[in-house]
């Protein structure tokens, strides 16, 4: 299955961009009647058929759609504060895609370690992966939000905020408190952790702490075990 990501799908043709069209045509090698899969990233999967292999303007014609494709029960939001090595940040994005996350917020806190990110690169990084484990949805991404903005959001879910900042027996384990279908929002701070007026602020507005296990983990491993954590209790 060969899956390619078109927010702007039409149907029910549709030519690929010239980027999209070249990869079809001279990698994978497609020629007319050969299927492929398109993503609009809002949950529709379309089967289509080539009817035309130019490798500038591939054109396609949709054969099947399928909507709500292989859609969750629950909707994941992560708020990370990015890494200095935005490498680390780049494969907790991709990790976390791939076992399934509605909303990515890069998040600036205190003590975060890089202060910028570049949407587009980080887009690129998601759309690979949605593309590489077969999402029909496709997560948002968030650029550069601070931590009172966002903490101080309304949020229909489940709130939690992960952090060392006291002894771990004194906090929820986030595998033990949420349940199945639960909406919800996590937040993972810095390699400095969140400061302790942040932790104050965020359980002023309804976070609930937890932990994560008594592990030392970095930033992108703390919010990967999370999105697992979420993935496994819904799937129970």
């Amino acid at each position: 299955m060969q899956l390619f990501y078109a927010p702007q799908i039409t149907l029910p043709e549709y030519t690929l961009t010239e980027e999209e069209s070249r990869h079809a045509i001279k990698v994978l090698r497609l020629r007319v009647g050969d299927s492929l899969h398109i993503t609009d990233g809002r949950g529709n999967m379309h089967r289509c058929e080539v009817i035309s292999d130019s490798a500038k303007h591939c054109t396609v014609r949709v054969v099947e759609s399928q909507c709500e494709y292989e859609k969750r029960g629950y909707s994941l939001t992560m708020a990370v504060a990015p890494t200095k090595n935005i490498d680390r940040y780049e494969w907790f994005l991709e990790k976390a895609t791939e076992i399934g996350v509605d909303c990515f917020i890069a998040l600036e806190s205190a003590h975060s370690e890089r202060k910028v990110v570049k949407p587009e690169r980080e887009e690129k990084v998601i759309t690979a992966a949605v593309k590489q484990s077969l999402k029909a949805y496709h997560p948002t991404f968030e650029d550069m939000t601070p931590f009172k903005e966002l903490v101080t959001r309304d949020f229909s879910g489940r709130k939690f905020i992960a952090h060392c900042g006291e002894a771990v027996r004194s906090k929820s384990y986030l595998a033990s408190t949420l349940k199945a279908a639960e909406d919800a929002i996590v937040l993972i701070g810095p390699e400095g952790d969140f400061s302790a007026e942040e932790v104050a602020l965020a359980v002023e507005n309804g976070f609930e702490e937890i932990t994560l296990g008594t592990q030392r983990l970095r930033t992108e491993t703390a919010a990967v075990v999370a999105v697992t954590m979420v993935a496994v209790i819904n799937t129970l």
